[in-house]
């Protein structure tokens, strides 16, 4: 006699292991099952490798004697909830005495169900899909779950990513202008209410336009990315920002910086540039690339924008090309 099942139940194998040391039992339950269509039932007669043979056939469900010899069949439902791989598999204990008892031992153990063997084989078919069915379901939900997990590690990744992107400037790897505004805005803020110093430089690659003119603009690519590189090492403390500002200008937020650190660390970025020794033949101030940087420094009031620290920082870079570039200047009114 054949239950009526759904496609999907149709299309899934249920696969049962019985673990008896009588093989006896073995045939009766195969008899049981032989009409299943859908039912594989596979034999182990040793327990100690009932684990291991439930892990190799991927059993939907186990059949466990209580009564072996060499191992008692209450431990071996234990051993099976206390192994991962086998810890959520219904297990359903045979037993030769309806002992109440015995049955609270074997629930407390960790078994799904409770038979008398042999069972009704009407009962054992009911019992098998229906707790194999919930075990079924319970580990489609897992795998739903797991691959919605991925999928929202992966979306958190890509969102990463791309705040990367929108941050990063693509031809140098540093913080575009984008992030550079939403920076400033943000320690300029914070300068403000816990009135302390903002500092920060604005650098220009000195004649960068006889630059590409003399050696093209794949090279004046490559210098940029040099150059940029080399503040980004020069600038190493974790709170400051580098970025390009546009074209061959770079800028650095140096929150809670005074004047004289401020220049300190232009200096050594320029230094640094310098003895990059980049060829520049046409240049007007050397043979090699060099920069020129403007300084300021401001200790924010409310009745001032983060505009004047940008303002006043390209005024002192005006000032460093005007005294003849390859220097830092600091803002005028801070230059005393």
């Amino acid at each position: 006699m054949k239950d009526t099942q759904t496609n999907s139940d149709t299309k899934q194998i249920l696969r049962i292991l019985l673990v008896d040391d009588q093989k006896i039992i073995a045939e009766g339950i195969r008899g049981m099952l032989a009409d299943e269509q859908d039912m594989e039932l596979h034999y182990c007669q040793d327990p100690a490798k009932a684990i291991h043979k439930a892990i190799e056939i991927n059993a939907t469900l186990i059949l466990q004697d209580l009564i072996m010899p060499d191992i008692d069949g209450m431990t071996l439902v234990r051993f099976y909830r206390a192994n991962n791989a086998t810890k959520d598999i219904p297990v359903i204990v045979l037993s030769s005495k309806e002992d109440p008892a015995i049955k609270s031992e074997a629930f407390e153990n960790g078994a799904t169900d409770y038979l008398v063997k042999l069972p009704d084989r009407m009962e054992l078919i009911a019992r098998i899909r229906a707790h194999t069915r919930q075990y079924l379901m319970q580990c489609e939900r897992d795998a739903a779950l797991l691959e919605l997990q991925a999928l929202k590690q992966m979306l958190q990744q890509r969102n990463a990513e791309l705040r990367l992107l929108t941050a990063q400037d693509g031809l140098t790897g540093i913080s575009n202008r984008r992030c550079f505004d939403k920076a400033l805005t943000k320690e300029w803020g914070r300068a403000q209410r816990h009135r302390r110093n903002l500092g920060l430089i604005m650098i220009d690659v000195d004649h960068f336009k006889f630059f590409n003119d003399t050696y093209g603009h794949q090279q004046g690519d490559k210098c940029l990315q040099a150059v940029a590189s080399t503040i980004d090492d020069t600038v190493s403390r974790n709170g400051d920002l580098v970025a390009r500002y546009g074209g061959e200008e770079f800028v650095v937020i140096l929150p809670e910086t005074d004047l004289d650190g401020a220049m300190k660390v232009a200096e050594q970025i320029r230094a640094a540039i310098e003895n990059l020794k980049i060829e520049h033949s046409s240049s007007l101030t050397g043979k090699h690339v060099t920069v020129s940087l403007g300084c300021v420094c401001i200790q924010p009031t409310h009745d001032m924008d983060a505009d004047s620290l940008v303002k006043q920082a390209d005024a002192a870079l005006y000032q460093a090309k005007e005294k003849g570039r390859n220097r830092a200047e600091p803002a005028a009114d801070m230059a005393a």
